[in-house]
């Protein structure tokens, strides 16, 4: 077993172990569909969603298999859009397992969908490649002799994975790629990969830095699909992974080109939705670009949110993607079907408030609307309203919104009927509440109301593993918005990308690209074509805070002091029983770990 190869300290086991299950990784109550339905309701589906494939169930929510949209595509392509799904569900490709069962004993397999069932064999959540992959890579991150991790996993993936050093040296070599190639593992390790794998792009990838994802790259005349992921350390490219997602495309091509030609007669008289309203059906949790640890927390935390109808406080800076959260929150709820409202409370006079909210009666005011109109609450019926920026929302309509949150219930304004609420609240805000609620300029008891579950989002120059994948998401889709040729980075500029304070965050990240993208002529940006800002040694340095930043941070520094002491007295208290520890301090035992290797108290 891996384990073995592991640490043998019993704090280690314990996080591993947890860390590793499968409910730790997996889409909680996720979206499924029943056997007695049509594939024409399931394509609906998947495409109200955004999704590739729903979970199939029977009588009493037991899985039964899977639906895809490559099934579907066949499907309707033989006419069959009016059978049932049990026609035509997947059953190799699908598995069951349980929430306790672990990572380890499924990532070897070649089944791409696993149900997980409790103990009454009901559907409760499901897992794809994409989580497993997510999981083992928290996994090989967190061991610290990798190197025997590694060639086990490597040999055991029934992907073709390749690593090659800063040179392009192929330094792992699994026995897929071996396999598929020909080419013996023996040979490969120590040789330059441009004479191992035809057409590679890897050792670009550890000159530029930049992530590839989803790339189609011939490999002995076939078309692969491959990701190319640098390698980091200490701010620099050390490597770079390759890794075969799935052989054959070809098959998928040629169905896919059979579709376009079934469509394409008809593809003037199918209007596109909206731009906002496919925005809005796209931002999902799982296009959040991001590698980091904290990324990742954030991201489980969200998902075991959204399957509650808890409201929620999202906190952060000013253009950290807190919207994008809320969004992604909505999209896996059980008000998923139901609308996304979103109000700028910073945005919107103060003599406006009401009715933006509450809606009017018809001859509520002078120019009323005849029959009135309806406010952000109704039009959030039955779905998730989210009230951005609400630190600015005036005093007056904090207790009014106060009120409709205890009665569940409101009236427009100049009217007299109740409008009851079935609607999920999400609150955002880039200040300190709970300052606020000392000076007066918040209410205390909206601030209790409102901060049921808070998620923290760090701002992006705590988590500087997330920009290198970020700015390759966004130079390659703005070069492509404004089509103009794809741009490559040197590793130089990167670095400054890497070191600089982002005090915009990823605002601040994407504007400065799309500035790039735009005026940078040629392929390559370098170091000379940033911005004076972020090449200034003694501006990234002293970062112009303000007053008011150098306050918050001191104010963080003193309560991470506190935090700190606290954990030792409670950990003396338990004789350095960790997991009683976490019991007393009311937090998750990972959460613990965490903390104790961030405070270096072990």
């Amino acid at each position: 077993m891996i384990q073995d190869l592991i640490q043998s300290s019993d704090e280690m086991l314990e996080k591993e172990e947890e860390m590793l299950k499968i409910e730790t990784w997996m889409i909680t109550n996720p979206t499924s569909i029943q056997i007695d339905k049509t594939l024409k309701e399931a394509a609906q589906m998947l495409d109200r969603l955004d999704i590739d494939y729903l979970p199939v169930v029977g009588e009493g929510m037991k899985p039964v298999g899977v639906i895809t949209a490559n099934i579907l595509i066949n499907s309707f392509l033989h006419g069959n859009e009016e059978k049932s799904v049990l026609t035509s569900i997947s059953e190799e490709n699908f598995f069951i397992v349980r929430t306790s069962d672990s990572l380890l004993d499924i990532y070897t397999s070649p089944i791409n969908f696993f149900a997980v069932i409790d103990d009454q064999n009901r559907l409760v959540g499901f897992i794809s490649k994409n989580e497993i992959l997510e999981g083992l890579s928290w996994y090989v991150k967190e061991l610290e002799h990798t190197a025997e991790i590694l060639n086990v996993i490597l040999d055991s993936a029934y992907e073709g994975v390749a690593v090659v050093d800063k040179k392009g040296i192929v330094r792992e070599f699994n026995e897929a790629y071996s396999r598929f190639t020909g080419i013996d593992k023996k040979v490969a390790v120590g040789s330059h990969v441009q004479e191992v794998i035809d057409n590679t792009n890897l050792n670009n990838t550890v000159n530029t830095g930049l992530p590839e994802r989803g790339v189609v790259q011939y490999i002995q005349g076939q078309a692969m699909v491959v990701h190319r992921i640098p390698i980091w350390k200490n701010d620099k490219v050390i490597g770079a992974i390759g890794m075969v997602i799935f052989e054959g495309v070809t098959e998928l091509y040629r169905i896919y080109e059979r579709f376009q030609e079934n469509t394409i007669p008809n593809k003037q008289e199918q209007q596109s939705p909206p731009k906002k309203e496919r925005e809005s059906r796209k931002m999902t949790l799982d296009q959040i670009i991001g590698a980091s640890e904290s990324t990742s927390t954030t991201k489980r935390l969200a998902r075991k949110i959204a399957k509650t109808k808890a409201t929620v406080l999202i906190t952060g800076e000013s253009g950290t993607g807190k919207e994008m959260y809320a969004r992604g929150i909505h999209h896996l709820s059980e008000l998923s079907s139901g609308p996304f409202i979103s109000i700028n409370c910073g945005a919107i006079p103060e003599n406006l408030f009401e009715s933006e909210l509450f809606g009017y009666a018809e001859g509520a005011f002078t120019g009323a609307k005849k029959g009135g109109k309806p406010g952000k609450f109704e039009l959030a019926q039955n779905g998730t309203l989210f009230l951005d920026e609400i630190a600015e929302m005036p005093l007056i309509m904090q207790t009014k919104l106060l009120r409709v949150l205890q009665e569940k219930e409101f009236e427009r304004v100049g009217g007299i009927e109740k409008y009851e609420i079935n609607t999920r609240i999400i609150a955002a805000t880039n200040r300190n509440l709970k300052e606020m609620v000392e000076t007066g300029g918040f209410r205390e008891d909206l601030f209790y109301r409102i901060n049921v579950i808070e998620l923290p989002i760090l701002p992006l120059r705590e988590r500087t593993e997330d920009i290198p994948p970020l700015v390759s998401n966004y130079l390659y889709s703005i070069c492509t918005e404004y089509q103009i040729p794809v741009k490559s980075i040197t590793p130089e500029a990167m670095s400054k990308f890497v070191h600089y304070h982002w005090y915009g965050n990823i605002r601040e990240l994407m504007n400065t690209i799309e500035k790039l993208a735009v005026l940078v002529e040629g392929d390559t940006i370098d170091i000379h074509h940033l911005p004076e800002v972020m090449i200034d040694k003694e501006i990234i340095e002293k970062g112009q805070r303000d007053e008011q930043t150098t306050l918050m941070k001191r104010e963080k520094s003193i309560g991470d002091e506190r935090e700190k002491e606290l954990i030792k007295r409670i950990l003396k208290k338990t004789e350095g029983n960790k997991s009683k520890a976490a019991g007393k301090l009311g937090i998750h035992r990972t959460t613990l770990y965490q903390k104790l290797k961030r405070y270096k108290l072990q």
